[in-house]
């Protein structure tokens, strides 16, 4: 290469980017081809239930791929910022470019955009994505990164991630992001647990299962938040300017669901205890469907079948059998006409 003019490092071209994550994309998909398999099926639904069902289905569907989304998001800590700063190694050479870090429960994601994006007579337009998996070791990951000659603020941002920086970040986001993506799969069981009981219908316990969705995903953040500082304790200085992190779309998406999971929970464990007659409407709308069926409150607020007693049973006619024979000899007597 060298004989063509190039020099050391050797950068290889921008890899080809995806507009998003492959993993957040099959989740929508899947979600949303749910959703509209429903919607075809709508129509055929009669009169008030139509709405019920519809406000239901998009509010599970919507707390389930958010519950599945955020778990595989790398937007939980989030920091942008625009700056001139070096690009390649042995170079005085700098650029302008916006460089972004996104941290997740899985690893981090770091974007360089130059900008504009053709400078010094190429692309500038990275996005690289450092991992903490299981069965994934982040020092092996960064080492292939200096192997490949990534440009400088990559590096740089990278190694702050690694076990053996001083910052210390690597230890606080890993064990972070494996205990906040192990009670999130919580919420997830939790979730199918209550889809399934508010079918069935047991309502009571779909309740206190729609409220653990609620209450894992808000403790999920709480120990995100506890485990991860806001302020790294090293400063992150790219050229002339400092990356500062914050709280990202994942998780202020996670509070909000994890705050609807409540509110609904605890609505519907208030309903249960005030007017469960009304609640069994909605999730079943059998009451006044079927007159043979009455509201029974001493059975735990649940439809049973509501007999006649003997006294309100209307009384037999009994026929003696001589008035039964007398009636079929006067049917054969001949008639004089004949």
């Amino acid at each position: 290469m060298a004989a063509f003019g190039h020099t050391f490092p050797f950068y290889a071209g921008p890899k080809p980017t995806f507009p998003m994550d492959t993993t957040l994309a099959i989740i929508v998909t899947i979600f949303l081809t749910a959703l509209i398999t429903f919607i075809i099926i709508l129509p055929g639904i009669r009169g008030k239930m139509r709405l019920f069902w519809l406000f239901r289905v998009v509010t599970s569907l919507f707390i389930g791929a958010v519950i599945l989304a955020v778990n595989f998001s790398s937007e939980w800590s989030v920091g942008q910022v625009s700056t001139n700063t070096s690009y390649k190694a042995f170079s005085s050479q700098w650029i302008s470019a916006d460089v972004g870090l996104q941290v997740g429960l899985r690893g981090v994601n770091i974007t360089l955009t130059g900008t504009p994006v053709q400078q010094l007579n190429e692309t500038i337009n990275y996005n690289e994505e450092f991992t903490w998996r299981l069965k994934e070791n982040y020092a092996e990951e960064y080492a292939r990164a200096l192997e490949q000659g990534l440009p400088d603020p990559v590096l740089y941002l990278a190694e702050k991630f690694t076990p053996n920086s001083p910052c210390g970040l690597h230890g606080q986001y890993r064990l972070a992001g494996h205990y906040t993506s192990a009670i999130l799969w919580v919420a997830f069981l939790c979730w199918l647990l209550a889809n399934v009981m508010l079918s069935i219908p047991v309502l009571v316990y779909g309740c206190h299962m729609l409220l653990a969705t609620g209450i894992f995903q808000l403790l999920g953040l709480l120990f995100f938040s506890i485990a991860t500082p806001l302020t790294p304790p090293c400063p992150l200085h790219l050229g002339t300017a400092m990356l500062h992190f914050h709280h990202g779309p994942a998780f202020w998406i996670t509070l909000t669901t994890g705050l609807l999971c409540m509110l609904l929970g605890l609505a519907m464990v208030v309903a249960h205890r005030m007017q469960p007659h009304r609640l069994k409407a909605f999730f079943t709308q059998s009451v006044g469907e079927n007159p043979g069926l009455e509201w029974n409150p001493e059975e735990g607020g649940l439809l049973s079948a509501r007999y006649r007693s003997t006294a309100e049973s209307p009384k037999p006619q009994y026929i003696s059998l001589s008035e039964a024979s007398s009636q079929e000899e006067h049917s054969k007597v001949p008639d004089p006409a004949l």
